[in-house]
């Protein structure tokens, strides 16, 4: 009987230390471009418990614009949520990243100009694209970075309006700073995912001349938007990880479209010193774009390469003549 007791204990300890509320954690680091709304799949995955629940211990950087991306070819961070424009263009130099997840299928930007520069020529927001994107000539917008996938919306936006994008004046601006110098008319409007432009639309001072959410312009649906990307051989090195990373993101957008009011809460607790009705506006924009089940598809990635030549970031003729290799949705359970 005392050695069936011993062996009864033993086994006990040797389950207990197994299990997975007993298991040491996984560390990885994620980098963000920026800070914002858009990325609130990543913020639902930290809130609700998800990475937690697994024993991943995701620290997450900011590293604005391209450089998110970039600090993931070099090795300095595990994944980033970047874009398939990023994606493409690094492949077709010889750079080839693995995207995960995607948890955005549209473009998530808008460019929003002061009202008072709308209201001057009567913009008329129900117009076709090409004739709303025509008040851009000459106008000074505000970009987070240069050659980032917002500078490509933008530049396609103007030639939707048969616009020289070159007749807009582009300047490079955190977001910290783009809100002050749009107050202070330092700025005509900025290029901008979530919440920026509900911010400005709800106080009154900014109007949405183009919206990719909502179909500006339709040929860039679906599109590979805030993708979770790493290096090919990390998930071959660090598999748990991936697996963990992308169960994680399957459970964050499943909560998005089952329990919207669970994460306007989160949301708001994070972004404390804006508005209820700019987070909720926030929310419903962007759960458009994210979809049920964050698959990455052929689709998304060929769209950005169509956005690279369309902005004049890439030539027809570098195009990727396949995309195989670049994604793998079996991390996805």
């Amino acid at each position: 009987m005392k050695s069936l007791k011993h062996l009864v204990m033993a086994v006990a300890l040797l389950v207990a230390g197994t299990a997975p509320g007993y298991a040491e954690n996984e560390k990885t680091v994620l980098a963000l471009p920026v800070d914002g709304i858009q990325f609130m799949t990543l913020y639902v995955a930290q809130d609700a418990g998800f990475f937690a629940d697994q024993n991943l211990d995701v620290k997450v950087v900011n590293i604005p614009g391209v450089g998110s991306f970039n600090a993931v070819i070099s090795g300095s961070v595990d994944f980033s949520m970047s874009s398939a424009t990023s994606l493409v263009r690094a492949a077709a130099k010889g750079q080839r990243m693995l995207a995960i997840a995607n948890m955005n299928n549209r473009p998530s930007w808008s460019i929003t100009l002061r009202r008072d520069v709308t209201d001057a020529v009567h913009f008329d927001s129900k117009a076709s694209l090409a004739e709303r994107a025509k008040i851009l000539k000459g106008k000074t917008v505000a970009v987070q970075s240069m050659n980032s996938v917002e500078h490509a919306y933008l530049r396609i936006i103007a030639n939707e309006a048969g616009l020289d994008p070159e007749s807009i004046t582009v300047t490079p601006m955190q977001l910290g700073d783009t809100l002050g110098a749009f107050s202070r008319k330092a700025i005509d409007g900025f290029t901008s995912a979530p919440p920026w432009p509900q911010q400005v639309v709800e106080d009154g001072s900014g109007v949405v001349v183009a919206s990719g959410i909502d179909g500006d312009p339709a040929w860039m649906n679906p599109m590979g938007n805030s993708i979770v990307i790493t290096r090919p051989q990390f998930c071959v090195e660090h598999r748990s990880v991936c697996e963990k990373m992308g169960h994680a993101m399957v459970l964050s957008s499943k909560m998005i479209h089952e329990q919207p009011e669970k994460v306007i809460g989160f949301l708001k607790k994070r972004f404390d010193k804006m508005s209820g009705p700019v987070i909720e506006l926030s929310f419903a924009a962007l759960r458009e774009a994210t979809p049920l089940s964050p698959v990455v598809s052929r689709e998304g990635l060929e769209n950005g390469d169509r956005i690279n030549v369309a902005a004049g970031f890439m030539k027809k003729e570098d195009m990727l003549s396949s995309y195989d290799g670049l994604s793998t949705n079996e991390f996805l359970k």
